[in-house]
């Protein structure tokens, strides 16, 4: 028979366990609305696309349970030293993952009028960037579920190829609206719909700073590689 502190503990770590199911859950939700968006605009389903956006209070609820959740915690446990971590990297990851989702809408939000012009070849490209986008949320919720911060630090590290996508892709659409002035429209719809999954990358790498901290009690102080020169007073558009 367990005594009564036992008990506790075992009760507060399951409490930790069901934290992050549920973390993990509103997690793949965000990275489910990020592939349903990039597959309106392929189809260019304006209804669908809607959808998409409504779905995005699902995971606002959830963020809002979470942080109950997390305040529940505090309050009954007040935790200290790792216990804390658990608690505070929760609430500061189900918040990058509430603005993964509402990035996700925005696409969604975005393909509407998009699907109202004529099409363009770049719009290819946007899938390929979302790929990369929900590739690192998913390898970083796995890495947060199982406390594994080398896999984050991986994640962290490789966001670099996001932004080299990402650079490209916005070279790319300078280049169609430069040729010619009817694709104006429909590029400058891509070009926020690609900054928003770039947004949805530094969200993966913030997650990821999180469990690191939370493995090893300690920021990582190192100096992240950021690949983005769409801000560069160079970026042209290639000749």
């Amino acid at each position: 028979m367990s005594t009564p502190r036992e008990h506790i503990i075992k009760s507060y770590d399951d409490e930790l366990t069901r934290l992050t199911g549920e973390i993990v859950r509103m997690g793949e939700l965000a990275v489910t609305q990020l592939e349903a968006a990039i597959d309106v605009i392929e189809r260019r389903d304006e209804r669908a696309a809607q959808r998409v956006v409504i779905n995005d209070d699902a995971i606002d609820h959830m963020e809002q349970e979470i942080s109950h959740d997390v305040v529940r915690l505090l309050a009954l446990r007040a935790p200290i030293a790792g216990d804390l971590r658990n608690v505070f990297a929760a609430l500061r990851i189900a918040a990058d993952i509430e603005r993964i989702g509402d990035y996700a809408a925005n696409v969604a939000k975005r393909s509407i009028p998009l699907s109202m012009v004529a099409p363009v070849t770049p719009t290819r490209s946007l899938g390929h960037l979302a790929e990369l986008a929900a590739a690192e949320v998913r390898t970083v919720l796995k890495a947060y579920q199982e406390r594994d911060a080398e896999a984050a630090y991986k994640v962290w590290k490789d966001d670099a190829d996001l932004d080299d996508a990402y650079t490209a892709l916005f070279r790319q659409l300078l280049t169609y609206m430069m040729e010619d002035p009817r694709n104006i429209t429909p590029c400058t719809h891509l070009l926020f719909m690609a900054k928003n999954i770039e947004r949805i990358g530094d969200h993966a790498t913030n997650i990821a700073e999180n469990v690191w901290f939370l493995v090893h009690g300690e920021p990582l102080t190192k100096q992240r590689v950021k690949r983005d020169l769409t801000s560069s007073p160079d970026m042209e558009p290639p000749v």
